[in-house]
């Protein structure tokens, strides 16, 4: 099953890749067959504003950190044209905006380390990833994920 049939069987869609927030390349190809993808935080029906441990939960992270890994894959899918090409996710960075209090960056990451592995599979789905925790986003967003990935020439 390729990656848009895993989707839909899934009950998930990409959405439109966002729009950038700054003077910068949402995607950079470089080397052999690897694809840079510049930060991407939560794009939902409505703005999302907050930190970790105050107006999220551990679990809402979860979900908003897959929701940044939606977007990843709506950059780069734009960037190659086809899911299907990714032969590895190579590295996800995921920073969290949280309290000070707030020691769970690496189970929010899970949301995005998760659907990785949900849509590839262990082998070409699961990255190796750094969790940091942050006292600010832009747009005081609680999320924000970047990623390498692997992809057919």
């Amino acid at each position: 099953m390729d990656i848009y049939e895993k989707l839909a069987e899934m009950n998930m869609a990409l959405p439109k890749a966002p729009p950038k927030g700054g003077v910068y390349a949402p995607a950079k190809q470089f080397g052999k067959g690897l694809v840079y993808i510049s930060g991407c935080g939560p794009v939902i029906d409505a703005p999302v504003a907050g930190k970790l441990g105050k107006e999220f939960s551990t679990e809402q992270g979860k979900d908003l950190a897959r929701n940044c890994m939606l977007n990843v894959l709506a950059v780069l899918e734009a960037n190659i044209g086809d899911l299907r090409k990714v032969k590895n996710a190579v590295k996800i960075l995921t920073l969290v905006a949280g309290t000070d209090e707030f020691y769970d960056q690496p189970m929010v990451a899970n949301g995005g380390t998760e659907l990785l592995i949900d849509l590839f599979g262990p082998e070409k789905g699961a990255p190796s990833r750094s969790a940091i925790g942050v006292n600010a986003l832009p747009g005081n967003i609680p999320v924000e994920t970047e990623a390498l990935f692997e992809i057919e020439e």
